[in-house]
């Protein structure tokens, strides 16, 4: 079997645009010669490593298997080079994070990587863990910052800050000592595939009761306004509520003690650590607040 860089660059584009045309147009290829060089890929491994559907190309099973692979060795390449040359990290860092993470713990982070590794395009996604644990997974983040632990496979990574998580409600509200407390009381929470709603949700379950309707919302403001506004009750790290404008317009109280605590892990695909991740998981490992488990 002969598998050059060339070809794994070739199926990497067409794989990530899920067309000829798009991938060629990317990689300044014309069409014809993606097509034939796929194809000679697909007879060297002896698999095809996508299912045609009409217009569309889709990665089969054993072309996702391939892509991981591709993707690991085409970073390894890259990265050999710059060591060879004694480069600094350069080029994009897709970066994910949890909204309240980038909002409080990460600016002078993020500040400081800039500063140091100016070559770096540093590229910062925000959103729910579901939604950024799909982009490292896919290969569209090369790192990002969920609610852990990460227990997958594929996935490595380490604790870096501890959340403490509280309840807000209405000023004036009665104390929130447990869920039973709010039995049947509307929330305000992210999607379905947020892991910080799994842990809202939990503990109510965990107390015998169940939340009233739940309103999703795209941000922590918009929380704190509708809770303020007496209309029902929400959870948030206390970083992120000590920060933002108007949590003086509600109470706020810790969870139960099973509850309290949540850690927030750096996560990667194991074995793709690339210069520039490397760079930032060392300027990471200066300033963290956790220790190594």
């Amino acid at each position: 079997m002969t598998v050059d860089l060339v070809q794994l660059e070739m199926f990497k584009a067409v794989a990530e645009h899920g067309s000829i045309s798009a991938a060629a147009q990317q990689i300044h290829r014309v069409p014809s010669n993606l097509t034939t060089r796929i194809k000679q890929l697909e007879e060297d491994l002896g698999v095809e490593l996508f299912i045609r559907e009409k217009s569309r190309l889709r990665l089969s099973p054993a072309g996702w298997n391939f892509l991981e692979y591709t993707r690991r060795i085409l970073d390894l390449v890259h990265e050999a080079r710059l060591t060879v040359a004694g480069e600094d990290p350069q080029g994009t860092f897709a970066l994910g994070s949890l909204e309240s993470t980038a909002a409080v713990r990460i600016p002078a982070l993020l500040a400081a990587y800039n500063q140091r590794y100016p070559k770096v395009d540093l590229d910062l996604s925000t959103g729910p863990s579901g939604t950024m644990l799909e982009g490292v997974l896919s290969g569209r983040l090369v790192a990002a910052f969920v609610d852990g632990p990460v227990l997958h496979p594929t996935l490595e990574g380490m604790p870096v800050f501890e959340e403490e998580m509280m309840v807000i409600a209405p000023l004036n509200h009665p104390p929130v000592t447990r869920a039973r407390d709010v039995n049947g009381s509307s929330i305000y929470a992210f999607r379905a595939n947020c892991s910080y709603r799994h842990h809202f949700e939990s503990w109510f379950v965990h107390d015998q009761a169940v939340p009233g309707k739940i309103h999703e919302m795209e941000s922590y403001h918009g929380m704190l306004a509708c809770v303020s506004a007496g209309a029902g009750l929400a959870m948030m790290p206390r970083s992120m509520l000590d920060n933002m404008p108007g949590c003086s317009t509600v109470s706020a109280w810790p969870m139960a003690e099973d509850f309290r605590y949540l850690k927030t892990w750096l996560v990667w695909r194991r074995g793709t650590v690339s210069r520039s991740l490397s760079m930032f998981i060392k300027l990471l490992e200066e300033r963290r607040e956790l220790p190594t488990p």
